[in-house]
């Protein structure tokens, strides 16, 4: 009977060694944020963002709200799989202890456009809503430094 208790417990933590490596292979997928700038056809946006999350009219123009969490490229994804294996693998997975709650907790940001179109379903106007439309704070997500954003016009 001690063994067979021996043996689940065993099981049990070979299973959960790899939880952080997982965690680091399946967060989210970068999207490209530099797609939200005037000329941008609608139909692009919905490609690489999906369905909008609200969809309305304002002031006689479509707008639509594109929320999203931005992820990781496929490059880092991988190296930080890689890295946390090999941690588990010298430290008996030890490290599990640290790396799982990170994974949880670094798992993309939230992003959300809002975006207004001319008669041609192209982009007219953007105005980034989070992480921060605040222009004084200290720093500013890097979709809003690499490409022109139109801020909204005052209500």
């Amino acid at each position: 009977m001690k063994v067979a208790k021996f043996g689940a417990i065993a099981l049990s933590l070979f299973l959960l060694n790899a939880c952080s490596v997982y965690m680091a292979a399946h967060q989210p997928s970068q999207k490209d944020e530099t797609l939200f700038k005037v000329g941008t056809s609608r139909d692009v946006l919905i490609a690489e963002f999906g369905v909008p999350a609200t969809s309305g009219v304002k002031n006689g123009k479509k707008y639509e709200i594109y929320r999203f969490t931005q992820g990781y490229s496929q490059g880092n994804k991988a190296a930080r799989a890689l890295v946390e294996g090999t941690a588990d693998v010298f430290t008996l997975g030890l490290t599990e202890v640290i790396t799982t709650p990170v994974e949880s907790i670094n798992d993309g940001s939230l992003r959300v456009y809002e975006v207004t179109y001319d008669g041609n379903d192209l982009v007219d106007q953007v105005t980034v809503l989070m992480p921060s439309a605040n222009p004084s704070s200290a720093q500013p997500s890097a979709a809003a430094n690499s490409q022109p954003v139109q801020p909204a016009a005052q209500k």
